[in-house]
């Protein structure tokens, strides 16, 4: 299971949503492409969009998408 870390989309402790939009754009989705992803939850508070924003980036390319932590994900999406 390949991991994405919100910890790498924040500025300074903080999720700024154009800095954030921007990086969606320059990420290769396709490396996810047949794999499972598991999108950890950071220890700060994040707006649900972000988590939605990633995940419809994901759904074209990856065959199962969880949320949450390695020992106990939650899965979102599955093809």
């Amino acid at each position: 299971m390949i991991h994405i870390s919100m910890d790498d989309f924040l500025s300074n402790g903080i999720l700024k949503e154009k800095e954030f939009r921007e990086m969606m754009e320059k990420i290769d989705w396709s490396q996810y492409s047949g794999k499972s992803v598991l999108v950890q939850s950071c220890h700060s508070i994040l707006p649900i969009w972000s988590y939605m924003i990633i995940t419809s980036k994901l759904i074209p390319f990856a065959n199962k998408v969880y949320y949450g932590d390695v020992h106990s994900p939650i899965p979102i999406f599955s093809k």
